[in-house]
């Protein structure tokens, strides 16, 4: 397979072959080639590492269902009551949303999804079940970790543990947690049960962490503490964690170091919150950071259109980053700092200028996309896409135009 006519990271015009799921060499623009197999045209457009989303609701989504009114309240027992109202009404049968929302992703540019598998008394396997058949659905087409959930905390309703067990025994990737202190009210029993449940299946962790200021530190300093005792260095995510850069510069410091010392990852979905770790900071001391679109159109949010570049550029507006260094990062930690995530085969970014997972020997997991540079494709957002997953070709934005 050659990808003919395309500028890697927006470098010089270069000709890339691809040998099975890899990267096999790169060179210059050669117009006169003749290629003896299969030709993916360039047309002069950017190449980039896809995608990668680590934090997404597929569970709770209404992409493609009308449009309807936000309902939700303040607080996530609030938000998840108010999804449990209204998630077996929507208009269209949740196996097909949750196929249909990955399907669109895939489309514009995403090929890693870690998404999330809500668990508990009210919805049991279903939403977890419906993950795994879209997972399954488009498996030639991308990689796919699911994330079982207890959104409505561990302890608070009898029965959600059990669950949650039943979905490890049924093949879910990681384990996840929330907000130990404000929801369960009992962050060592929710803990216990995480880190218990993780072990026992030999799964990494992924904690949901909203909780503000100080008792964020608090619960994120035990959480620390766990992986540390348990051996678990490169098994944990910490998602959203929005406060934990609120407390003073030295607590940020000290978390940022111990992450980087533990390998604990972040996951951030681009919000437009005072007091985060500053991601800067975070990608220089090689914490591995990636970016998710969190919730999409669902019960909890109006936003999210499955497209990870409008994320990107999320990303860096919220950040208020202008220069094209930091933009570029922005799509780093988009595309291989999630990748970083979901498999430790791929490094974590070597600081700020990385620009990583365009060269031989990478996996040949793809986006060819329209712009001048990677800082103006993330401000324009352009439409002509081209998507490969382990060297395949798995949507074009442009034949579906023409179609």
């Amino acid at each position: 397979m050659l990808i003919r006519d395309v500028r890697p990271w927006g470098g010089e015009r270069s000709d890339v072959v691809l040998s099975g799921d890899r990267i096999a060499a790169i060179r210059p623009h050669d117009p006169a080639a003749q290629p003896s197999g299969g030709v993916v045209e360039g047309r002069g457009r950017l190449l980039l590492p896809s995608f990668s989303d680590v934090h997404v609701h597929l569970d709770s989504t209404r992409i493609g269902l009308p449009f309807r009114p936000h309902t939700g309240g303040p607080g996530v027992w609030t938000m998840t009551m108010n999804d449990r109202e209204n998630w077996r009404s929507a208009e269209v049968p949740l196996v097909e949303r949750v196929a249909g929302t990955l399907e669109r992703m895939i489309t514009r540019g995403t090929t890693r999804v870690r998404s999330y598998a809500q668990v508990d008394v009210d919805c049991k396997l279903e939403k977890f079940e419906a993950v795994v058949a879209a997972k399954e659905k488009f498996a030639g087409q991308a990689e796919v970790q699911i994330m079982t959930f207890p959104q409505a905390g561990i302890l608070r309703e009898k029965g959600t543990a059990e669950y949650l067990e039943a979905s490890l025994m049924a093949g879910a990737d990681v384990m996840g947690g929330i907000d130990p202190c404000t929801l369960d009210r009992d962050p060592k029993g929710h803990l216990d049960v995480v880190f218990g449940l993780a072990e026992k299946y030999q799964v990494e962790v992924d904690i949901h962490l909203h909780e503000p200021g100080e008792l964020g530190v608090f619960s994120t300093d035990l959480i620390l503490e766990r992986t540390r005792a348990l051996g678990m260095q490169g098994k944990v995510t910490m998602s959203h964690a929005y406060e934990l850069g609120s407390v003073s510069e030295s607590v940020s410091r000290r978390i940022i170091d111990e992450f980087a010392e533990l390998d604990i990852a972040m996951a951030t979905v681009a919000p437009s919150a005072r007091g985060q770790l500053s991601l800067v900071d975070l990608t220089e001391a090689g914490v591995r950071v990636g970016l998710g679109e969190d919730g999409q159109r669902d019960y909890w949010s109006p936003y999210g259109n499955c497209d990870m570049l409008d994320r990107t550029w999320q990303l860096a507006f919220t950040n208020n980053f202008r220069r094209d260094e930091l933009i570029e990062m922005s799509l780093a930690v988009a595309t291989m700092g999630g990748a970083s995530i979901m498999s430790h085969d791929v490094a974590r970014l070597a600081g700020v200028g990385d620009r990583p997972g365009l060269a031989v020997g990478d996996r040949a997991d793809l986006l060819l996309v329209d712009g001048e540079t990677p800082s103006s494709a993330v401000m324009d957002r352009g439409t002509d896409r081209t998507v490969l997953h382990d060297g395949v070709v798995v949507a074009d934005q442009l034949a579906l135009v023409r179609g």
